[in-house]
């Protein structure tokens, strides 16, 4: 036995040294010390999960959901490694006795490996001079191993068991802290290639055994308990595969899709390989087109395929992973057993090679990129997608063409929308197909999107939504082989009319209506654009006489301030608002006018939408029962701030005597010229090319009101409001060409 003190300086040097609190390992035996300090000192707290003899330090996330693979864990205190207890003493107040690889086996409780080091003459060499790194198996590892192999080592310990052990072994101490993920370390048998991985949960293993006792210090060298008996590897994958009749299927795939080769390199590859039973399951006419397109059958391939080493024993609750085709796989555990994007599937797990690991699963993994767009859908979208097949609209999607799928959600569907004539909800789903494919990232404001129905569809693009028409996207668009899918909350409605005769065509718009067409501003409403409406409904303006509407009719200047405030440039759609959070927008008129969703209700300046969302071809209507006017906006007219008194309660208007409101409307036309002959007294109109602009800015009057006497002169106060332009499209309609040329020809003058 060497000194005490000396040895356990060393043990302090090598495990308690903070530099090697820097491995994942070490951090959560941090985390575990620090649970367990209560105990006493030196105790670490462990989950064991319950009916098994699994025990694992604790981490954050699993001590709290008090559960790891969503089976229950219960907690136990034991002393950390390298410490023990003492008699009459609170926690681990003493540190274990120090002793050489051989000894130290039977202080770890290895004591089944401890015997096998004696029986083949390896006791000599691990209780001698030299470093050593022992990977011992656990004594219920043992017991573990097939039956037939232990056997067969027992009848050859001088040969056979030494090289076994030999292969458990590294010719130098290395603690956790040095066993970096992805490294490959020579044994002592032959150099065989150890695969070491160390996992951000703390978990170590070594050729997917699991160490589970570990860092415990030896004069000449480290033990490390795991929880698995190591076999000789010395195959690849591409072997593997090769040598195994039940994945002859995989097999064949693989040679089509000319993966199988990658397969032989070196690397740190994961597979899960599906049986010749997994690929049974499959529709063969799903098969056969997929073996039929290289591309499909390739990335079908990659989906099986991660580019770094997974075992089985490293998953301890669900996490994402990049495969080979580019699209992530979520692998998880429940139980014993490992699932892949939630289901269980795994028949037989870490088969080592020597690049990689194999799992072997009872599905075939298929990756959108190999799917056709009908095949994208969710189980939230049955309903968009058999409609499309009943109403014979699927096998109009050619797997040679390409479409993009807008389909809404299942309860989108109404009873009454269900019940529709055929050859109308026919009409209804073709507005929801594209011609093209086009993916998320390539959908941008304004953009025009045409469906197999004819329709053009526009495309708004907000903070956090991205809104076709009326209704908006949810999470969970897919790109496939032929094709896209996005999901929307609500059916898509193509506008039909514009917002002037979506006004005339509602009678409860009509007072609103009227005061519009009378500051002239119908126009405005009937051209192409892009505009947000904020429509009153009659009962805004109960209560005003016809007497007080002919004043506001007169009033020009201050009806167009009133109603310029309920309009806003830009489309913006309720639903396409982040819910919660309020949005300052500026409106026509120059004030701000704020929007807010909250439980899918819009509210325009804390006011409740009645309806919203309602299209246009220029623009988007909400509804409010009262009529809106700015809070920054004085009024200097009696007669006016009267009336607005009587329509509006919700806000205090300001006074400012003598205030007047004033607003330029410039049309540009755009269009076709008119060529006519001009008769005497007649002007010729020019056309104008150009983008509509609408340039905005308020003019702010400084000042207090000032009271008028009889002796002084009245001093008025203009308030200059944003300069409105909007296009008029013309189309022509002057004399033809053939007319004027025939009127040169007869010597006609102009």
């Amino acid at each position: 036995m060497i000194p005490f003190l000396p040895m356990f300086s060393l043990l302090l040097l090598l495990v308690v040294n903070p530099a090697n609190a820097n491995s994942h390992y070490d951090k959560i035996l941090t985390h575990s010390r620090i649970r367990g300090r209560e105990q006493g000192p030196n105790v670490c707290a462990l989950q064991q999960i319950l009916g098994t003899k699994k025990k694992y330090f604790s981490t954050c996330k699993n001590w709290y959901k008090k559960s790891i693979c969503g089976q229950k864990a219960t907690v136990l205190y034991e002393c950390c490694p390298g410490y023990t207890r003492m008699e009459g003493m609170k926690g681990c107040p003493a540190v274990l006795p120090i002793d050489h690889v051989y000894g130290t086996l039977g202080i770890v409780g290895a004591t089944t490996t401890q015997h096998y080091s004696d029986a083949s003459k390896l006791r000599e060499e691990i209780e001698g001079k030299g470093s050593f790194t022992y990977f011992a198996p656990s004594n219920e590892a043992w017991d573990n191993l097939d039956s037939d192999i232990r056997r067969g080592l027992e009848s050859n310990v001088n040969v056979e068991l030494l090289n076994a052990l030999h292969s458990h072994m590294i010719n130098k101490r290395m603690l956790t802290k040095d066993l970096k993920n992805g490294m490959i370390i020579p044994s002592m048998y032959n150099n065989l290639g150890l695969f070491i991985n160390h996992y951000p949960n703390g978990v170590v293993t070594v050729n997917c055994a699991r160490i589970i006792h570990g860092n415990q210090i030896a004069t000449n060298g480290v033990v490390h308990v795991i929880d698995r008996v190591l076999t000789q590897i010395g195959t690849s994958i591409q072997d593997f595969i090769e040598a195994e009749d039940d994945l002859s299927s995989f097999r064949a795939a693989a040679i089509t899709s000319d993966i199988l080769e990658a397969l032989g390199r070196d690397g740190h590859f994961t597979l899960f390989a599906p049986t010749n039973e997994a690929f049974e399951k499959l529709p063969r006419g799903v098969l056969e087109r997929i073996m039929g397109d290289k591309v499909a059958s390739e990335a079908l391939m990659k989906y099986h395929i991660l580019n770094t080493l997974q075992c089985s024993e490293s998953i301890m609750g669900g996490a994402v992973f990049e495969t080979l085709e580019g699209n992530t796989i979520e692998i998880g555990c429940d139980g014993d057993s490992i699932t892949v994007n939630g289901i269980k599937m795994v028949n037989k797990k870490d088969i080592v090679t020597n690049n990689g690991v194999i799992h072997l699963i009872d599905q075939v993994l298929i990756p959108d990129s190999a799917k056709q767009v009908t095949e994208l859908a969710g189980k939230q979208q049955t309903t968009f997608t058999d409609l499309v097949a009943q109403l014979g609209l699927a096998s109009a999607l050619r797997p040679d063409g390409e479409y993009t799928l807008l389909a809404p959600v299942n309860n989108a569907f109404s009873d009454d929308t269900l019940r529709m004539d055929q050859r109308l909800l026919k009409l209804i789903l073709q507005n929801h197909i594209l011609k093209v494919k086009v993916g998320l990232n390539e959908l941008y404001n304004g953009q025009i999107l045409e469906t197999i129905g004819g329709k053009q569809l526009r495309v708004f693009v907000y903070r956090t939504a991205v809104c076709v028409e009326n209704s908006c996207m949810e999470r969970g668009s897919k790109q496939g082989r032929n094709g896209a899918i996005h999901i929307f909350r609500e059916i898509i409605k193509p506008a039909e009319k514009s917002l002037h005769e979506k006004l005339k065509q509602d009678k409860r718009f009509s007072t609103f209506l009227s005061l519009l067409e009378a500051a002239d501003l119908k126009e405005l409403l009937t051209q192409p654009g892009d505009w947000t409406l904020f429509v009153p409904t009659n009962d805004a303006f109960k209560g005003m006489t016809s007497e007080e509407k002919e004043i506001l009719i007169r009033d020009k200047n201050a009806l167009q301030n009133i109603i310029l405030y309920h309009l806003t440039p830009g489309v913006f759609i309720g639903k396409g608002f982040e819910p919660g959070v309020t949005n300052i927008l500026k409106t026509t008129q120059g004030s701000k006018i704020f929007l807010k969703e909250v439980n899918d209700t819009l509210l325009v300046n804390e006011l409740k939408s009645k309806e919203s969302d309602i299209m246009t071809t220029n623009g988007v209507i909400h509804v409010v029962d009262k009529l809106l006017y700015p809070a920054d906006a004085p009024v200097g007219n009696d007669q006016l701030l009267e009336i607005l008194n009587k329509l509006i309660k919700y806000i205090q208007i300001k006074v400012l005597k003598n205030t007047y409101y004033r607003f330029n409307i410039t049309v540009k036309i755009e269009g076709e010229p008119e060529f006519r002959l001009i008769k005497e007294g007649e002007t010729i109109t020019e056309v104008i090319h150009g983008e509509p602009i609408i340039k905005k800015y308020t003019k702010i009057i400084d000042g207090v009101p000032v009271e008028i006497t009889e002796k002084e002169t009245r001093e008025e106060r203009i308030i200059t409001g944003p300069e409105i332009k909007y296009t008029r499209i013309s189309t022509g309609g002057g004399d033809t060409e053939e007319t004027l040329k025939k009127l040169f020809q007869e010597g006609q003058h102009f």
